[in-house]
């Protein structure tokens, strides 16, 4: 897709999102099943992907995707598919892209061993390398906007709320006869 292109898929959308602010509001969602102890299968468009503890907290590696590597693949997505496309709405050619992202966690805190360690991705980085010639001012502004606009690194900042409920069947199956 070119910028003309991008430009006129996104303005009738730009358009309706502006003259209606809920229609903008759009739902995403994840569901998986807890497949075997110790993995879920994870539902995507391309087939389940079957999540496991990590080694070190005790998984097996060839049991499952490590939930913290998923993390970061869904930021690198986010993040490249964000990237051309504010490129592309620029008419910035990038040339060949690879991004990566990085970071650590400390075992220790989700396996309870020590109760002051976070649990959790300690900061992410995440590495784009471009193969362009770009100033240094299209990179930053380049960076900056992806930074932005990226749905997923921008939810990293506001942590979820979990909620454990009875599943229906269930909560009917518990419920007292009179």
């Amino acid at each position: 897709m070119d910028r003309d292109q991008l430009r006129s898929a996104q303005a009738p959308l730009k358009e309706r999102y502006r003259a209606e602010p809920d229609a903008a509001l759009t739902p995403v969602h994840a569901s998986g099943i807890i497949a075997d102890p110790l993995t879920v299968d994870v539902d995507t468009p391309a087939g389940a992907v079957r999540a496991a503890l990590h080694p070190a907290t005790g998984g097996d590696a060839s049991a499952g995707a490590c939930s913290g590597d998923l993390l970061l693949q869904a930021l690198v997505a986010c993040a490249g598919v964000t990237l051309s496309a504010v490129a592309t709405s620029a008419g910035i050619d990038l040339g060949r892209v690879s991004i990566r992202a990085e970071s650590t966690f400390d075992a220790r805190g989700t396996l309870g061993v020590d109760r002051t360690v976070e649990v959790g991705v300690a900061p992410i980085r995440l590495v784009i390398d471009i193969d362009a010639e770009l100033d240094d001012a299209t990179l930053t502004r380049l960076a900056t906007s992806t930074e932005r606009y990226c749905v997923v690194a921008q939810s990293l900042r506001h942590p979820p709320t979990i909620e454990l409920r009875r599943a229906p069947a269930l909560a009917a199956a518990q419920a007292p006869t009179r």
